[in-house]
């Protein structure tokens, strides 16, 4: 197995879940390896015996933030580069035969699940007898076809929590003046961690206030009136906004409001480097009589293990097994995905879908489960996100701080020539 992209608080979940669902069936699976950093690393043969591990720092990995194997952007583009990725099929596939490796299981967003069916379509072409299964993994939450993705659940849980925080804190400074505090959460695409936001208000004048999400264009006008009329009701306004937010701009045309395409990240996607200081601008030219303040919550939303939820891990580690259960049952070329079968109380099962219908599909935050406006989530979401937040866990403490480990990553022993 492999993990890719960005990480996630329950990542590590569905690894635990693969280790230890592979153990229970020695009759088939012999060895159990993890790749160093996603794709990246299985190319370069970078290949670790997770047997070698003791089996408590397997069941710790449930609790542990950020990639346990390492992570990676890496993708098999066979349309932008199809010479470099056949290349890359064809030593991935060197190193399965070199290692005798039959199963493969990547944990991942929509480009690692494309991925994951060129493997599984490349297997099928070669008549190389692997079976490939999808893990998913997405704190935006915008894998289709699965009722949520791991690692949602805990970025909703500690994001409302980080609001709910800062709009208490908001609310006591509007004395003298009035107060106003613009939260950016992450979410290029999607807004479905803003819209989990909405989970922090307890009561009609408690924060947040507005909520602004990449799937509905901001109407300057409709949000300077909104956030003016809360101003004059509450004497504060708390925003919350995704990164990706989109406006019109001068020329009449829909773009990413805080978008520089001068800075790239690692997979060369432009950075959006602070939509609630574009909104802040946009108040202060419309002279909101209030104290204005921007707060990034950026990375620490989803490595913030010590206030995950129970209910996310749980199903991580739910994934990671039912992704072997179908492997070893003889499926291959499906993601597993969570299927919702019941509220109050909720409960939760386990399917499999064709990795055709998953590779790279962004699923946003439907329409419909938002105000008329669009500037709130309204009670269809809130009965979607509130069970996934759920249940508290009891982390081994040293120091006064979470004790996290490490794997020890016993290396295999290379056997093929270096990656040209």
């Amino acid at each position: 197995m492999a993990q890719s992209g960005g990480p996630t608080v329950v990542i590590n979940a569905s690894v635990a879940g693969v280790v230890q669902e592979a153990g229970r069936h020695p009759d088939v699976i012999e060895e159990i390896y993890g790749g160093r950093n996603g794709l990246w690393g299985v190319l370069g043969e970078e290949l670790v015996d997770l047997q070698e591990e003791k089996r408590q720092t397997i069941e710790a990995l449930k609790h542990c933030p950020a990639a346990a194997l390492g992570t990676c952007y890496y993708e098999l583009d066979l349309k932008g580069r199809p010479a470099e990725a056949a290349k890359d099929l064809e030593r991935l596939f060197a190193v399965f035969e070199a290692h005798r490796i039959r199963y493969f299981f990547y944990i991942g967003g929509n480009s690692s699940q494309d991925a994951t069916l060129k493997i599984h379509e490349e297997a099928l072409k070669r008549g190389y007898e692997m079976r490939v299964v999808g893990i998913p993994k997405a704190v935006e939450n915008d894998l289709p076809h699965t009722d949520h993705c791991p690692g949602y659940g805990s970025v909703v849980k500690h994001t409302a929590a980080s609001v709910m925080e800062l709009a208490l804190d908001t609310a006591s400074l509007a004395a003298e003046t009035c107060s106003c505090c613009l939260i950016e959460v992450t979410g290029q695409n999607t807004g479905w961690i803003a819209a989990g936001a909405v989970l922090a208000k307890r009561h009609p004048n408690d924060g947040p206030h507005v909520i602004l999400l990449p799937e509905v264009t901001l109407d300057e006008a409709k949000f300077v009136a909104k956030v003016k009329a809360t101003l004059a009701a509450c004497r504060h306004c708390v925003v919350v906004v995704g990164e990706g937010l989109r406006h019109v701009n001068k020329d009449g045309k829909v773009e990413i409001l805080a978008e520089d395409k001068t800075w790239t990240d690692a997979a060369g996607n432009p950075m959006r480097p602070g939509a609630a200081e574009r909104l802040a601008e946009l108040l202060k030219r419309h002279k909101v009589d209030a104290s204005i303040r921007t707060v990034k919550l950026g990375y620490g939303q989803r490595c913030a293990a010590h206030f995950a939820s129970a209910t996310d891990v749980a199903e991580a580690v739910a994934c990671g097994e039912n992704a072997v259960r179908a492997a070893v049952n003889g499926q291959s070329g499906f993601m597993v995905k969570i299927a919702r079968e019941q509220e109050g109380p909720y409960k939760a099962s386990y399917a499999l879908h064709d990795l055709r219908d998953v590779a790279n599909v962004v699923r946003g935050v439907p329409r419909d489960w938002l105000s008329e406006e669009g500037m709130m989530p309204n009670e269809k979401f809130i009965e979607y996100a509130r069970p996934l937040i759920e249940g508290e866990l009891k982390l081994t403490m040293e120091g006064g701080l979470p004790k996290y480990v490490a794997l020890d990553k016993v290396p295999l022993d290379k056997v093929l020539p270096p990656r040209a």
